[in-house]
C-alpha cells in the first residue's frame, strides 16, 4: 500500500517592489491595509516614513523600497501596508501591490543565490519557483536589524 505523503507547505503573503515578487509568511502578518495618513517622525531612517494609527495603535511603517535600495515611487490605489510582526511590535511594510496568499511546498524552496535582483542577498531567506513565478521569501528578522527595532519601538511609544 502506498503512503500518501504530502509536502509541507508554507502559507505566504506574495507583493510586489516594482517588478519583483516577495513573499512573507502569512505567520507574521497582521492584516493589509490601504495606505493611511502617515505622521513623519523626526529623526529616524530615511525608509521610515513614520506612524499610522491603525485601530488606535501608533504603529511605525517603513518604505520597504527605500529600505532595500530602490528608488522611491509615488504611491498609487494599489499600494499597501503590510502589517507584520517583529519581535514583539507590530510595523508597517509600503508595498507596490498586494497579490495574494498562496502556498508555497517546501521542497520548492531554495536557498538564496548569490545575488536576487537588486535585493541585499543578506534580507533573504529563500526562494521559490512557483507556476514560472519567482518568488522571493524575505526573512523579516533580518530586514531590521535589532537596534533599528528598538528605535521603532520607542516611536510606537
Amino acid at each position: 500500500m502506498m503512503e500518501h505523503t504530502t509536502a509541507a507547505e508554507r502559507k505566504v503573503i506574495v507583493f510586489q517592489l516594482r517588478d519583483e515578487e516577495y513573499a512573507v509568511s502569512v505567520d507574521q502578518v497582521g492584516g493589509i491595509e490601504r495606505l493611511l495618513p502617515i505622521t513623519r517622525v523626526p529623526q529616524t531612517a530615511p525608509f521610515v516614513k513614520g506612524v499610522i494609527n491603525l485601530r488606535g495603535v501608533v504603529t511605525p511603517v517603513i518604505d520597504l523600497r527605500l529600505r532595500f535600495g530602490i528608488e522611491e515611487t509615488d504611491h498609487t490605489e494599489s499600494t499597501r501596508i503590510i502589517i507584520v510582526y517583529l519581535d514583539d511590535i507590530e510595523v508597517g511594510l509600503i508595498v507596490d501591490v498586494a497579490n495574494d496568499v498562496i502556498d508555497i511546498p517546501e521542497d520548492q524552496i531554495e536557498p538564496a543565490p548569490e545575488v536576487v535582483g537588486t535585493i541585499d542577498v543578506d534580507y533573504i531567506s529563500g526562494v521559490a519557483k512557483v507556476d514560472n513565478r519567482l518568488l522571493i521569501l524575505l526573512d523579516l528578522q533580518k530586514v531590521l536589524t535589532h537596534k533599528e527595532v528598538e528605535e521603532l519601538k520607542e516611536i510606537e511609544g
